[in-house]
């Protein structure tokens, strides 16, 4: 089924075209820049990667995990940042686990236009997924209820996500 729209997020489709976007180069440097011109959503960081609760998400729990330097291609990661990106996520999935027990996930990137991309900045989705996720609206609609709000979800995750220190650099959370 293809939804027409989201309930939730209505002006997600305006996003994705440029419209109502933050004055910002890149939204997920000014995340972890701390720019106030947009909706800071930071559940954890390092000094490699970033884990962000997603503004327009597609359930509960939707993540983006994005390493702190900006680059676009997963080829231009370093070995650190691919390694410490494998454990982040590990980290992720066992908290959206006990916070949320999803029944799956999507996880994947949108590298270029064509894919879907709307940031030029490389992250990875993390997407929970739950049994029977299409009701009544979904399906005579056309529209999909998220049931959370990605600041609630940034709350209970920030409790959740605990990476293990690393020797390279003490991990930071910033609200």
């Amino acid at each position: 089924m293809t939804f027409k729209r989201q309930l939730y997020i209505p002006g997600k489709r305006d996003y994705i075209k440029g419209h109502n976007r933050p004055a910002v180069d890149c939204i997920l440097c000014a995340i972890i820049d701390g720019n106030e011109r947009v909706d800071r959503l930071m559940i954890w960081e390092d000094d490699l990667i970033a884990v962000s609760a997603n503004l327009y998400p597609y359930n509960a729990g939707h993540l983006l995990l994005f390493p702190k330097r900006h680059i676009f291609d997963p080829r231009e990661m370093t070995a650190a940042e691919v390694t410490r990106m494998a454990e982040v996520q590990r980290i992720c999935l066992d908290a959206l686990d006990r916070v949320y027990e999803p029944a799956g996930y999507n996880i994947g990137s949108n590298i270029g236009e064509a894919s879907g991309a709307s940031i030029e900045h490389l992250h990875q989705h993390i997407v929970p997924r739950y049994p029977k996720e299409l009701g009544f609206v979904d399906i005579c609609a056309g529209a999909k209820i998220i049931i959370e709000d990605p600041h609630v979800t940034m709350e209970k995750l920030r409790a959740a996500v605990s990476p293990p220190k690393k020797s390279s650099g003490r991990p930071t959370r910033k609200a």
